[in-house]
């Protein structure tokens, strides 16, 4: 499944740019402060970062699609408490693959709003986590992403907030677990 959506985002951005009226790459790379909310982890944001690349895909003056292919880490602690679902590690560092496929609105050649969905796979579901916490999260997320970019030229800051739409557990007796992230950082446009 996780495959299809990502050929399926593949294939339209690859159409997107066959009609564009004009087209940009860039890389990215920033901070990812993330949580989960659930009843077994702490509050608070935890520092991760972000890195990777992006397309955008200009339809109209005021109009882009912008796919992105995005490497981030969320970093979550667990609460002390004797009914945790999970009890070893303290901390878990979770490793996606984000493909974030948002609609660029142009308010001024500085300020561009950003909207649309985001598509993640966790990388590291394989390896050894801890325990049993390779076996606690599934391999994919779903969020909605929510941001501003500010646009120097080559240079272009942005911040974003993602919240989780998905129950990212995969423990039956467990609380919903949702995702969410600030994501501040620069992108330089390559292309």
């Amino acid at each position: 499944m996780q495959k299809f959506i990502l050929s399926l985002c593949f294939i339209t951005a690859l159409s997107a740019a066959a009609s564009a009226q004009s087209f940009s790459l860039g890389g990215k790379v920033g901070a990812n402060l993330g949580k989960i909310d659930g009843q077994s982890f702490k509050d608070g944001y935890n520092f991760g970062y972000v890195l990777g690349a992006y397309a955008e895909i200009g339809i109209s003056k005021t109009i882009a699609i912008q796919p992105e292919l995005l490497f981030s880490q969320t970093n979550t602690t667990y609460k002390d408490s004797s009914d945790a679902i999970i009890t070893k590690p303290d901390k878990v560092h979770l490793n996606y693959l984000n493909v974030p496929i948002l609609l660029n609105i142009n308010a001024s050649r500085l300020l561009t709003f950003q909207l649309g969905p985001q598509f993640s796979v966790l990388m590291n579901k394989d390896q050894k986590l801890g325990d049993n916490v390779s076996d606690a999260f599934k391999g994919g997320d779903l969020a909605a992403v929510l941001g501003a970019q500010l646009n120097f030229g080559v240079l272009k800051v942005y911040g974003r907030y993602n919240i989780g739409l998905s129950n990212i557990s995969d423990v039956t007796d467990s609380d919903k677990w949702k995702s969410q992230a600030l994501q501040f950082g620069l992108g330089i446009k390559i292309l």
